[in-house]
Parts: structure tokens; C-alpha cells; sequence
């Protein structure tokens, strides 16, 4: 089984709707559980995963990054807070030599729960 037919098969037995948008690349479309427009994308050697968080503040932003950094360092299991342009963004890779679905699952749900978790502290940064 090649990379791509693996992730396919990770997101079907994961029971989460996505969508092909490129022949290495899809987007996971699931609003039941929290895990919407997550991108994800075969970059040989690695599997990236990367979802837009919000814009970037017009005030406070000293407060903001920080927050920001301390999220990165203390709550967030996988990846990274990153800025991308304007917005904040969550990324994370993970090896596609040895992907397995622990790892995979593991990412996906992690992600969905910083988005969860984080998007109203910061609002309020």
C-alpha cells in the first residue's frame, strides 16, 4: 500500500469526511467533531498537517504571541502555533516512511482539540 492509499484508509477507518484536493493533498471536513479544514499533504519525506487557527489581532499583539508561545510550550501535543501571513496557523509533520495510525489518529485529534480548546483563550489574549 503507497502513502496515499494509507492515509485514505486511516481517514475512512477514522470515520472523518474529507475531500481530495490535489492528488497529495486532502482536507478533513468533519464539523461533528471539531476537526474542520484541517489540510493534510504528502511532502515526501513527511506527512504535513496544517489548519488556519484565526487572523491575527489588530491590538494587544505582544499579549497575543506570547500566549501564543505558551500554548506552543505547555498545551499543544502535536505541532506548533505558527503565523502564515496574517493568520495563525497549527502545523505538525510527521514521517510518511513509517506512518501508522496511532500516530496519524493521534495528530488529527490533537489538532482538533487545540482548536477546541484554545480558540476562546485566544480571542481573549
Amino acid at each position: 500500500m503507497d502513502i496515499k492509499e494509507k492515509i485514505e484508509s486511516f481517514m475512512i477507518d477514522m470515520d472523518i469526511g474529507f475531500q481530495e484536493i490535489d492528488e497529495d493533498t486532502w482536507r478533513i471536513e468533519d464539523d461533528l467533531s471539531q476537526m474542520d479544514n484541517i489540510i493534510v499533504k504528502i511532502s515526501e519525506p513527511v506527512i504535513v498537517f496544517r489548519v488556519k487557527v484565526m487572523s491575527i489581532p489588530e491590538e494587544n499583539k505582544e499579549c497575543f504571541y506570547r500566549k501564543l508561545l505558551e500554548l506552543n510550550a505547555s498545551d499543544l501535543l502535536h505541532g506548533a502555533y505558527a503565523i502564515e501571513g496574517n493568520n495563525v496557523v497549527i502545523v505538525d509533520t510527521l514521517q510518511a516512511e513509517n506512518l501508522d495510525m496511532n500516530e496519524f489518529q493521534a495528530t488529527i485529534e490533537s489538532i482538533g482539540l487545540a482548536l477546541v480548546e484554545h480558540y476562546d483563550v485566544l480571542c481573549k489574549a
